[in-house]
This record gives structure tokens, C-alpha cells and sequence, in this order.
């Protein structure tokens, strides 16, 4: 991508977004186009942000913790919000394990389950063709 400004279709395009996601990460004050009348015009910034804003999300930080990282770039802290990123992220991580461990459990068990289950089947459809 270039510095030249993009449209809020280029934008789509661009991040696989709709018009309305941007209108709606403009009203939560996480993107700044710059505005024309009704047209926004997108800056190299806020394609920056709209990565981060995307990589957070997929990550599972809430937009609130994306926004106050954002915030703390902007105001020239970037060890802070390295720092707070990494913490936060950590804690992610943690999230991610454990529900990918209890997502484990779970698929165990139902495949448990389908085992009981055909044999239960096959059995009752024995016993029904020897009747």
C-alpha cells in the first residue's frame, strides 16, 4: 500500500472488511478518516491501525484493550505499550491453550459417545433382523 488516501471501498478491498466495520471502528474512535463531506478518505495511519485493530481481534483482545494500545502508540509510549501488549498477549495465550485443552476434552468425549452409540445401533439392528 502506498501513502496516497483510499476510499472506504478500497478499504474493503484492501482488508476483507464492509463499509460498516469501518463506520463502526470510526464511531469507537479507533480509526481518523479524514472526512469530506460524506466520503472518508483513509490515510496510511489508519491502514496501520486497521491491521492492528484485525490482528487484536483475531487474537481476542477486546477492542477496548485494542484501543488503549493504539492510544499508548500515539502518545509516544511504545515501551509501554509493547509492554502492555505483551502481558496482554500472554494472557491470551493462556486463554487459547485452555480452551484448545478443553476443546480437546470435549471432542474425546463425543467421540466416545459415537463409538457407544454405532454399537448400540448395530446391536439393536442385530437383534431386530433376528426377530
Amino acid at each position: 500500500m502506498t501513502d496516497e488516501l483510499m476510499t472506504i471501498r478500497e478499504m474493503c478491498d484492501a482488508f476483507d472488511v464492509t463499509p460498516r466495520t469501518l463506520r463502526f471502528y470510526e464511531a469507537k474512535e479507533l480509526l481518523f478518516p479524514i472526512r469530506q463531506g460524506t466520503k472518508r478518505l483513509f490515510t496510511r495511519r489508519d491502514r496501520a491501525r486497521l491491521t492492528l485493530i484485525l490482528r487484536g481481534k483475531r487474537f481476542g483482545f477486546s477492542l477496548e484493550e485494542i484501543r488503549q494500545l493504539l492510544d499508548l502508540y500515539d502518545r509516544d509510549e511504545r515501551m509501554t505499550q509493547l509492554a502492555k501488549t505483551y502481558e496482554l498477549a500472554k494472557h491470551r495465550l493462556a486463554d487459547m491453550e485452555r480452551q484448545r485443552r478443553d476443546l480437546d476434552e470435549s471432542i474425546a468425549e463425543l467421540k466416545e459417545h459415537l463409538v457407544w452409540g454405532k454399537q448400540m445401533l448395530e446391536s439393536m439392528s442385530s437383534r431386530e433382523a433376528a426377530e
